[in-house]
């Protein structure tokens, strides 16, 4: 889904310099498929990934393709070559996991299922989704609700070798979300294993800007050891899968999913360092949903991630920044 942005100015990389300066670390951008799988395997080189996000399919759409697209073979060969994974792919914006309406679930397990299916034609070790909205239900209801619905959903897909993990999204709180706080993860994590889930099979992804709408105060070092504090009692560090790491155009607590670039927004330079280097994150896959990311922003991005992980002050923003609004993802 591209973002209304200006195209970003150009910015100098070697991309196999670039990709030694992430020093081993798994972390990329969210690259759009529209221009083809090779030019998106052209722009994962170019921007120096170490890993990389992907829509399968339109995320504003229920129906799903059934057969992937020409080239994915060479795509999947092609991340290899580089040494570039885990992939993951986001799944349609249009599941909801925890809604109280019978013919919603059946809906969004039947594209989930899809997701996990194409997922794996891939080669992807990951299928994010945000769990969804209990709509006027009840808290607890839609937390049994998205956890059934995840139990079901790994029911219709036989565990395998290349089988992609479920991956759980926090929520930033709009509405009536749920999977906002640790403790709603937690809670749905157990839901799902009363139903027979596999643990192995079920992770969550937290996203930065969504932890700070919800209330994390991730912006100093301190915020980020209590967020990781509350993560090991309410979840279990070895649940988090991956991380999107996105900057905030909102303020604390504030409910509001507005992405922003990094170092550029309400977190900060000294937050988005925080929470690269923090050494119970460091393990953990990081992908850029930072603005304007088809536009060109994801090497400006990228670069500040590379000059944060080396404890270099990040540079303004360039003309034009301020106009590339990230868009929900």
């Amino acid at each position: 889904m591209p973002d209304a942005a200006p195209i970003a100015p150009p910015v100098r990389i070697d991309p196999e310099g670039a990709r030694e300066a992430l020093g081993g670390r798994s972390i990329g951008p969210h690259v759009a498929l529209a221009h083809g799988l090779p030019r998106a395997l052209e722009r994962i080189r170019i921007v120096g990934a170490r890993a990389v996000q992907v829509f399968a399919d339109d995320p504003t759409a229920w129906r799903r393709r059934t057969d992937p697209p020409p080239g994915v073979d060479a795509f999947r060969q092609g991340l290899t070559d580089a040494g570039v994974g885990p992939l993951a792919i986001h799944a349609s914006y249009l599941v909801n996991l925890a809604s109280p309406d019978a013919g919603l679930i059946l809906r969004s397990t039947e594209v989930m299922v899809a997701e996990l299916q194409m997922g794996e034609r891939y080669g992807a070790r990951f299928v994010n989704v945000h769990i969804g909205s209990h709509r006027g239900a009840g808290l607890a209801a839609g937390l049994e609700q998205a956890g059934e619905t995840v139990a079901r959903i790994l029911d219709a897909v036989p565990p395998g070798p290349e089988v992609p993990i479920l991956v759980l999204e926090d929520s930033a709180g709009q509405g009536n979300s749920v999977g906002v706080t640790m403790a709603e993860l937690g809670e749905i994590l157990q839901a799902a294993a009363r139903r027979g889930a596999d643990p192995a099979r079920l992770g969550i992804c937290l996203d930065t800007a969504h932890l700070w709408g919800a209330g994390y105060a991730v912006d100093t070092r301190q915020g980020v050891d209590a967020l990781v504090a509350e993560l090991e009692r309410e979840v279990g560090g070895e649940r988090l899968a991956m991380l999107h790491l996105n900057d905030s155009r909102a303020a604390l607590g504030s409910r509001a999913d507005r992405h922003a670039h990094i170092g550029g927004g309400t977190i900060g330079a000294v937050g988005m360092a925080a929470l690269l280097t923090h050494p119970s994150l460091a393990r953990v896959p990081a992908y850029l949903e930072t603005p304007g990311m088809d536009t060109g922003w994801d090497a400006v991005n990228m670069d500040r991630v590379r000059r944060l992980l080396h404890g270099e002050p990040l540079p303004d923003l360039p003309p034009g920044a301020d106009l590339a609004r990230g868009e929900r993802r």
